[in-house]
Order: C-alpha cells, then sequence, then structure tokens
C-alpha cells in the first residue's frame, strides 16, 4: 500500500480526498510552524506520496496578518520539505498553490495559461507564489519529485459560507425552509469565474500525484466562464423559490477581476484529466447538503 501523506486534512479539499484516498493525515493540532513536532510526526509516518494542501487560504485574513500567512504559507511549507529530507524521503510531493497567483488578467489574455506572469495582489497570493518557487527549486535540488497545481474556484458540498456560491445555497435554503425572508444578500455578482466541483479538483490532484512532470505547474480549473449572477439564479431555479437580490456594499470588493477562465489543457496532456462533473449538479448538491445541515 502507498502511503499519501495529507496536510490540511480537515480543510474543504482535505475532507473529500481522505473520503476517496487512503490518506494519513498530521495528527491533529499539530502546527506546520512547529518544526519539532513535525519532523517527529513526519518521521513516525514514513510518507511514500505528499499532498500539500495545508495553508492560511482567506484573503481577507492574509491582509489582516500578513505575517502569520508567510509563516504557514511559506515557512511551513520549507519546514515540511526539510522534515521529508530528513528522513530521505524519495516519494513525490504535490503542491497546492493558486489560481490567485496570476493577479488581474486581461481580458486579452484569457483563459490565462501557466505561462502567464504572475502578478499576486495579495499577501496570500505573494505567499503562495513564493512557496511554488521554493518547490520549484527543491524539484530540482533535492532527492525528490514536486508538482504543482494552481487550483481556480472550486465548488462542491462542505465548502465554508466564506464562499460567495455556497453562501448563496445557504441563504437560498433557509428562504426555502421559510426562516428567512426572500431577499438574497450578494456583492458584485456581475463578474465571472471558472468553478471546478470539488470532487473534479481531487481526482486532479491524485492524477498530478501520479503522472505530473517533476517541476511542471498546472492550473486546475473546467476552462468555462459562469458569472455569479447566472449561478445565483440557478439556484434560485433549483430549489424553487422566489427571491429578490439586493446588493450588500460590505460584500464589495475593491479592483475585481471582472472576468476569468482558466485553460487546463496542460494538465490534460500530462494526466488524461477532465471535468466530469456538471455545474447543475454542484449546485443541486450544494443545497442538498444544506437541506440536511438546516434541517
Amino acid at each position: 500500500m502507498v502511503k499519501h501523506l495529507l496536510t490540511g486534512a480537515n480543510g474543504f479539499v482535505g475532507k473529500t480526498m481522505q473520503a476517496t484516498l487512503p490518506c494519513v493525515p498530521l495528527p491533529a493540532g499539530l502546527d506546520l510552524r512547529d518544526r519539532a513536532a513535525l519532523n517527529a510526526a513526519i518521521a513516525e509516518i514514513q510518507p511514500d506520496m505528499v499532498i500539500h494542501l495545508a495553508a492560511q487560504s482567506f484573503v481577507p485574513a492574509s491582509f489582516e496578518n500578513p505575517h502569520e500567512t508567510f509563516d504557514i504559507n511559506f515557512y511551513g511549507t520549507l519546514n515540511l520539505l526539510e522534515a521529508l529530507q530528513s528522513i530521505g524521503f524519495r516519494g513525490r510531493m504535490l503542491f497546492v498553490g493558486s489560481g490567485d497567483t496570476y493577479g488581474q488578467v486581461p481580458e486579452a489574455a484569457l483563459p490565462v495559461r501557466e505561462e502567464h506572469p504572475l502578478h499576486p495582489r495579495n499577501p496570500y497570493a505573494v505567499s503562495k507564489v513564493a512557496a511554488e518557487a521554493l518547490c520549484y527549486q527543491w524539484s530540482q535540488t533535492s532527492g525528490f519529485e514536486i508538482v504543482m497545481a494552481r487550483p481556480f474556484n472550486h465548488i462542491g458540498p462542505g465548502q465554508s459560507p466564506r464562499f460567495a456560491i455556497t453562501d448563496f445555497a445557504r441563504q437560498v435554503t433557509e428562504i426555502r425552509l421559510g426562516r428567512r425572508p426572500p431577499v438574497l444578500h450578494a456583492g458584485d455578482i456581475d463578474v465571472t469565474r471558472d468553478f471546478t466541483d470539488v470532487r473534479d479538483v481531487e481526482r486532479a490532484y491524485a492524477l498530478l500525484l501520479e503522472k505530473g512532470r517533476n517541476g511542471g505547474t498546472y492550473n486546475v480549473c473546467s476552462g468555462r466562464e459562469h458569472s455569479i449572477r447566472e449561478l445565483l439564479q440557478r439556484l434560485i431555479a433549483l430549489a424553487g423559490v422566489n427571491a429578490r437580490i439586493e446588493q450588500d456594499p460590505t460584500r464589495l470588493r475593491p479592483a475585481e477581476q471582472r472576468r476569468m477562465v482558466a485553460s487546463f489543457a496542460a494538465l490534460h496532456r500530462d494526466t488524461g484529466w477532465q471535468p466530469l462533473i456538471p455545474i447543475e449538479q454542484s449546485l443541486q448538491d450544494l443545497l442538498n447538503d444544506w437541506e440536511k445541515q438546516l434541517q
């Protein structure tokens, strides 16, 4: 049996991966910033493969505390690499970065590809650019291989309502259950994004770990562009409710990217992956998930 170590096992994607791929999580409560505890855990686990998901990934929090974001995302990754090296690790590691590292992308450059310049615009994205560069260096100079992923927006059951579509699914379900008036609070919904179902994302990570090129970087995305308004209207229709959409000024973000869509051509070329779960199923599964939670 190949032993897969999974960091960030309690996160949205981590929980999905644990359900489908036998993984060994780090001990509960272990902090990647604690080098001694991390070294001891890695020495005990002796992994064959590593999927590194653990991160401080909430953008507003990265502005509030950039030092903590860097300590977890950059130095935590360095601590993990050094811990693996200390046990003579010779397997493969997948580092999960972010599509946010591209920053503001001109519409003429869409769909964005891996060779597009990185222009990170928040401390979270900067920390991911730095950690990705670190992983590339280690892929060339250490005794083990590293593949890097740049995922775009995820969607699916189990996601935190801090994220827009999941929050809308919760609001729509509360309206359907009579828990709130038929008014949906939203930010700027006339932007487009590239959403991939979390179960497709998890499958992409497993394939990249197996077949990705050492030192290679891959977009993980659907290659499809959806406006937030369109997805919100689909949620309303799927739930069978009538609701008014109201813009909430506190949900607006400055200098928002108006359109975003990416290409998964490199991922498909090297692993054969393509998205399988249609957006309607992702939205329906989100509504079903909230129905269970709110009953």
